[in-house]
């Protein structure tokens, strides 16, 4: 006996994905041009359709269940990739130019391989990249001279953020630098980007609450210039995964580090086919980094 197969609607992944992502079911049915009593028909036929709830009361607000995190993980995959089914099938048909920025940690990691793929894919398109750090980008994605911005989730959003998961912030360097002043009592030298930087703020807030001594050893205006005086061994810094360089270590005895959450920013609420294009094969290549962490 064949069972019947339960075919989940996209509409309604979309909109539960959506109220997740925005922490609200009403600023959902904003985004998507619905009724709030719509996107409540819609769960509910989610969870008839799971066959469980999946979503709790939490405080004032909803919580998802473990089922809910299971089908949350699985409607994001699905939406990109109808998304990017719709987008390929009218790719041919793409003109125009997009204007995107990288935060420095993903120049080399993700730049030439996107805007390749992108690149192949629509020719017919021009495409402006810019790396720089966060603050930067964020200027330019408010000032609408960029129309897609990848960076970390710190301080004032972009006017339209997506976000896309959390990484874990590491201590990178040499462990036995590290050893080696604690043997001698000296204080930790460390590698920073000038301020404002979270991560030189997270790693001074870490090493403060621990009760052990550090100093600024070097400061950089580039992320280059932040690996060069690592590997160089004039210190230790703080960052992700994401562009570390293969010849340094991420450092297991210091103090733990909060995660860092990255994000696409859009500079208008509903990006053109081009726009939303390139950000669909970013974030297909993100989802298959092997340091890139889950959603947020």
């Amino acid at each position: 006996m064949v069972m019947g197969v339960t075919n989940l609607d996209i509409d309604v992944l979309r909109s539960f994905a959506t109220g997740v992502e925005l922490g609200s079911f009403a600023r959902a049915a904003d985004r998507l041009g619905r009724s709030t009593s719509a996107i409540s028909a819609q769960l509910k036929k989610l969870e008839e359709q799971v066959g469980q709830p999946v979503l709790r009361k939490s405080g004032r607000g909803l919580a998802l269940t473990a089922t809910g995190e299971i089908v949350l993980s699985y409607a994001r995959r699905l939406l990109e990739l109808n998304d990017a089914a719709v987008l390929a099938v009218r790719g041919a048909q793409l003109v125009g130019s997009v204007r995107v920025g990288f935060q420095e940690d993903f120049g080399e990691a993700l730049l030439s391989e996107v805007l390749g793929r992108f690149a192949r894919t629509h020719p017919a398109v021009t495409v402006d990249a810019r790396i720089a750090r966060n603050e930067e980008l964020a200027n330019l994605l408010a000032m609408a001279r960029l129309d897609l911005v990848l960076s970390w989730q710190a301080g004032t959003p972009g006017p339209y953020p997506q976000a896309l998961g959390r990484l874990p912030m590491r201590w990178i360097g040499d462990p036995l630098l590290v050893a080696t002043h604690r043997q001698r009592g000296e204080p930790l030298p460390l590698v920073v980007f000038e301020s404002p930087c979270l991560m030189r703020s997270c790693a001074i807030d870490a090493l403060d609450r621990a009760g052990i001594a550090w100093r600024v050893a070097f400061t950089s205006s580039s992320l280059n210039g932040i690996w060069a005086a690592v590997q160089a061994g004039l210190g230790v810094t703080v960052r992700t995964e994401a562009g570390k360089p293969a010849a340094l270590c991420c450092i297991e005895t210091l103090p733990d580090l909060p995660d860092i959450g990255l994000c696409l920013g859009f500079s208008r609420a509903d990006p053109d086919p081009v726009v939303a294009q390139l950000a669909a094969i970013i974030r297909e290549r993100l989802a298959g980094l092997s340091w890139a962490a889950g959603p947020a």
